[in-house]
């Protein structure tokens, strides 16, 4: 591989250019130039998730949505066990051997490592490639660029084509690369959107069964809109992984057994009330988040099905207050996102999305408002908190897939 082409000016335009993307790998890589017929691009979509926060991981209910934001790897197949990635957006190039993939960096190439151990964990086929990388996911953001890069190093760990298993196996397995190489204990609801996702539609999964169900989110008169706090989280070095030890030992204490035996899922607000004498008030307030968070997904689907937007809105700022108040994984700048967007008119409801601990806001909003809101955002935010915020209005999309 080369690097005299990059970087490349406009990265995010790659990621939504395959043609684009493959002429710069054939422009970098020798081995590509060689076979341009052999070139290949697939695509993996980030999300947001509507509402149900911490809940995958408690074996409970979420309802993301994949969207049309994402990442693309342009990719040629070959005859070795060498995978060698360069990103668009900075010329760097990353790679290992997938007989001996060697210690993790700390950097992006982990995660792609770490999709080639899960998929033979599995049993699944991986080859060698070389490729070039282009994202227009802000890095950082909560839109689960982690889960977007997995997904898509999986097919170009696979040829550019799916991989031999279902796509819920597929979702599983890029859990597992996240869980068990690189580290953060995240539960499934990140790659099951970016496998599963679905043009129009929000996803309801049952985190538990893996029952999952499309909900239309098809109205022409509303629109998704993520707003970027400016303040990048990072999963390894947040408090991600106590939150999760935090609702083990709640739901350990409450109906017995070891801590990661039982699960959240299964108490009720009233059975809480019980235990709260003997809970650590900290571990109290993980798990009244959990509780009631898990009853608000099923009551927003339900108001979504209905078209009662009021009280999905309700139910957005419901959610946004405990993530705050008792989960305590906002911050002064989504807090501020949120309380601007809030006094728009025409905003339906505004809340955090993803992990936390900086990142993104999810609003539903109607269409004709989302000027207002831009406007109110790049205006006020700045004044508040001294970061620069993005306001991406997104749609629901396809998972993973080859796009050329």
């Amino acid at each position: 591989m080369t690097s005299s082409a990059l970087p490349h000016p406009d990265p995010a335009a790659l990621a939504r250019d395959p043609r684009a993307l493959a002429d710069l790998l054939l422009a970098i890589s020798n081995e590509a130039a060689a076979r341009p017929a052999d070139v290949r691009v697939v695509h993996a979509p980030g999300r947001v998730n509507l509402i149900g926060e911490h809940t995958d991981y408690n074996l409970g209910f979420v309802l993301p949505v994949a969207i049309d934001l994402g990442i693309a790897i342009a990719l040629v197949p070959t005859a070795d066990r060498r995978v060698e990635l360069t990103l668009a957006a900075t010329g760097e190039t990353l790679g290992f051997n997938l007989d001996d993939l060697g210690p993790k960096r700390g950097a992006w190439i982990d995660y792609v490592a770490a999709t080639a151990w899960a998929l033979a964990e599995r049993g699944l086929q991986t080859q060698g490639f070389r490729g070039v990388l282009a994202s227009d996911l802000p890095q950082g953001s909560g839109l689960s660029s982690s889960a977007a890069l997995e997904l898509c190093s999986s097919l170009a760990l696979s040829g550019g084509e799916l991989p031999a298993t279902d796509r819920m196996t597929l979702a599983q397995t890029a859990q597992r690369a996240e869980n068990g190489y690189v580290g953060v204990n995240c539960g499934l609801m990140d790659q099951f959107a970016s496998s599963l996702g679905r043009p129009g539609h929000a996803l309801l999964l049952d985190c538990r069964s893996l029952e999952h169900r499309a909900i239309p989110m098809a109205d022409p008169d509303l629109a998704l809109v993520a707003c970027h706090s400016g303040s990048p989280r990072k999963l390894e070095t947040s408090a991600y992984n106590e939150r999760r030890s935090q609702c083990e030992a709640a739901a350990a204490a409450i109906l017995g057994g070891e801590p990661g035996e039982a699960s959240l899922r299964d108490v009720t607000a009233a059975m809480l009330e019980e235990a709260r004498p003997r809970l650590d008030p900290v571990v109290a307030a993980r798990a009244e988040h959990i509780v009631h968070e898990n009853g608000r997904v099923l009551a927003a689907v339900a108001a979504f099905e209905a078209g009662d937007l009021a009280e999905v809105g309700r139910l957005f700022g419901a959610s946004h207050a405990s993530m705050r108040d008792l989960f305590e994984i906002s911050s002064p700048e989504l807090d501020a996102l949120v309380e601007i967007a809030s006094g728009v008119d025409g905003v339906i409801g505004a809340r955090l999305t993803g992990a936390g601990f900086g990142g993104c806001t999810i609003n539903l909003v109607r269409r004709s408002a989302v000027p207002a809101l831009r406007e109110a955002v790049m205006r006020d935010y700045p004044a508040r908190t001294g970061l620069a915020p993005r306001v991406l209005e997104v749609a629901a999309s396809a998972g993973a897939r080859r796009v050329l």
